[in-house]
C-alpha cells in the first residue's frame, strides 16, 4: 500500500536531524496522499530527502515519529521495540518473580513468598513502554503482576492496538494473563473515535490484582483507577522515602493509593496518617495498607481538604509528602500552579518539626524543573527557615527520557531537611 508523504519547509528538517520525534504543523509545505489521522506517514525534507516515518496527526503535533529510518511499522516492527524495552527493564531488575520472567525460573523466598533483602525483594510491577522515551511516542505500557494496561495517547497506537497485543505476548510469554485497552481518556476527544476501554487478551476474572513492588503488594484497580492503576513513576522515591521514616511521625499528602504511607510503615515510622480528598483513594490506601501491615495501629487516613487539613498540624509531624496531581496541564495556567506549589509548600515549612524531612514534588510536565525549585525556594525563604537539599529526584529509570526530547522529563522533586 502506497504512504502518504509529508514535506517539510526549507530548513524545518533541523529539529528531525537532531533526533526530535515531533514534527508540528507549521513546519509542513505540503502533503502527496490524502492521509487520515492515525496512518502511517513517510516525512521529507524540502529537498526530498527521507527524515522518518511516524504516526500522522490532527493537530499542532503533525507527525510522532516512529523511525528515523525506513522500516516497515508491522509486527515485527512492534516486538522487537517491545523486546528492547523488555529487555532494559530486566537489565534494571526490575522484573523479579518466579516462571518465565526469572532467568533461571526460580524467585526469592522469605517463607511468606516475599525476600527480606532489599536488593532480592519480588517486584512484578513496573513500566514496560514509555512513550518516547522507548521510541514508541504516544505508547504507555505498564505491567502489574501478569497484567498488562495499555494507554494509548494517539490515534496511530489506538489502530496499533492489536498488533501491539500480539507482541506483547510474544515479548512476555506466559508472563502475561491479560492485556486491559485503557484510553478512553486518553485519546484526542477530536478525533470521535467513541472508544471503550476493554480487554484485548484474556479475560477479566473479577479476582483483584495484587502486584508487588519491591517486596510490598499493592491492590492494583485498573478499571477505575487514576491512570492505569497505579503510579509506577514514584517507586524509587518511595524506597528513599523507607530509609527516613525510622522513627518518624509522617504525614502523606495526596495519598491516592497510599504508595509513600506503605514504604514509612516498612521503614519504622512511628506513625503515618494518610490524607486524600476522594473517599474511594482512602478506602485504596487503608486497603494497601491492611495488605501489608494488617490493624497496624500506627497508621490513620483522613478523608480531606488538603490544604484545610494541613493549616490545623502544628508541628505534628517530622516528615511530610507532598505529592499532588498535576497542578497545571495547560501553559495558560502555569503561573497559578506555581503559585499553587508556593503555598502548599509555604504551609509545610511552617508547620513541620525542626529537623524534619519533606519530600515535595510535581508532576505537571509544563512545570519546569527551574520553576518547581524556584516556586519551593520562595516557599522556603518566606518561612524563613533554615533549608538544606538533600536529594534531587527524578522519575526512575523505566521512565526514561529520551536525550532527544527533553519534554518527557515531567517528574521533578526535592528532599529537603528543614532546621
Amino acid at each position: 500500500m502506497s504512504r502518504s508523504k509529508l514535506y517539510l519547509k526549507p530548513k524545518k528538517e533541523e529539529s528531525l536531524l537532531r533526533f526530535h520525534p515531533w514534527i508540528f504543523s507549521g513546519a509542513v509545505a505540503f502533503v502527496r496522499g490524502e492521509p487520515k489521522e492515525g496512518d502511517v506517514v513517510e516525512v521529507y525534507s524540502a529537498d526530498h530527502h527521507f527524515l522518518g516515518i511516524g504516526h500522522y496527526q490532527i493537530g499542532s503535533i503533525a507527525v510522532r515519529i516512529l523511525s528515523f529510518t525506513p522500516v516497515e511499522i508491522d509486527v515485527t516492527f512492534w516486538t522487537e521495540r517491545i523486546r528492547r524495552a523488555y529487555f532494559i527493564r530486566c537489565s534494571l531488575g526490575l522484573v523479579r518473580r518466579g516462571g518465565s520472567h526469572y532467568p533461571d525460573g526460580t524467585a526469592p523466598d522469605s517463607g511468606q513468598g516475599l525476600s527480606v533483602s532489599a536488593t532480592m525483594e519480588a517486584n512484578d510491577t513496573y513500566r514496560l513502554v514509555h512513550g518516547e522515551g522507548d521510541g514508541l511516542p504516544g505508547l504507555i505500557i505498564d505491567v502489574y503482576a501478569h497484567t498488562a494496561v495499555i494507554q494509548a495517547h494517539s490515534v496511530g497506537m489506538h489502530y496499533a492496538r492489536k498488533d501491539i497485543v500480539t507482541a506483547l505476548r510474544e515479548v512476555l510469554g506466559e508472563g502475561v494473563h491479560r492485556i486491559y485497552y485503557k484510553s478512553e481518556g486518553t485519546l484526542p476527544f477530536k478525533a470521535d473515535l467513541h472508544e471503550e476501554n476493554e480487554y484485548l487478551y484474556g479475560a477479566d476474572n473479577k479476582e483483584p490484582c495484587t502486584a508487588i513492588e519491591n517486596g510490598l503488594r499493592f491492590h492494583i484497580d485498573w478499571l477505575k483507577g487514576q491512570k492505569t492503576g497505579f503510579f509506577i513513576d514514584q517507586r524509587d522515591n518511595r524506597s528513599l522515602l523507607r530509609q527516613y521514616a525510622e522513627g518518624r511521625d509522617v504525614l502523606n499528602m495526596f495519598c491516592y493509593t497510599g504508595g509513600f504511607s506503605v514504604y514509612a510503615l516498612r521503614g519504622g515510622a512511628s506513625l503515618v496518617h494518610s490524607v486524600d480528598s476522594s473517599a474511594k483513594a482512602i478506602a485504596l490506601t487503608n486497603e494497601n495498607v491492611g495488605l501489608n501491615f494488617p490493624d497496624d495501629p500506627r497508621h490513620q487516613a483522613f478523608a480531606e481538604d488538603a490544604f484545610k487539613f494541613m493549616e490545623r498540624i502544628d508541628n505534628r509531624y517530622d516528615l511530610i509528602v507532598l505529592d499532588p496531581p498535576a497542578f497545571a496541564k495547560h501553559k495558560n495556567v502555569l503561573h497559578n500552579a506555581l503559585q499553587g506549589y508556593r503555598k502548599l509548600n509555604a504551609i509545610a515549612f511552617k508547620k513541620i518539626r525542626p529537623g524534619g524531612i519533606l519530600f515535595t514534588f510535581s508532576c505537571s510536565q509544563i512545570v519546569g524543573k527551574q520553576d518547581f525549585r524556584l516556586a519551593v525556594f520562595s516557599a522556603a525563604a518566606q518561612s524563613g527557615r533554615t533549608v538544606r537539599i538533600l536529594h534531587q529526584v527524578a522519575q526512575p529509570a523505566d521512565h526514561p527520557i529520551n536525550i532527544y526530547h527533553p519534554e518527557g522529563e515531567y517528574l521533578k522533586g526535592l528532599v529537603l531537611e528543614v532546621e
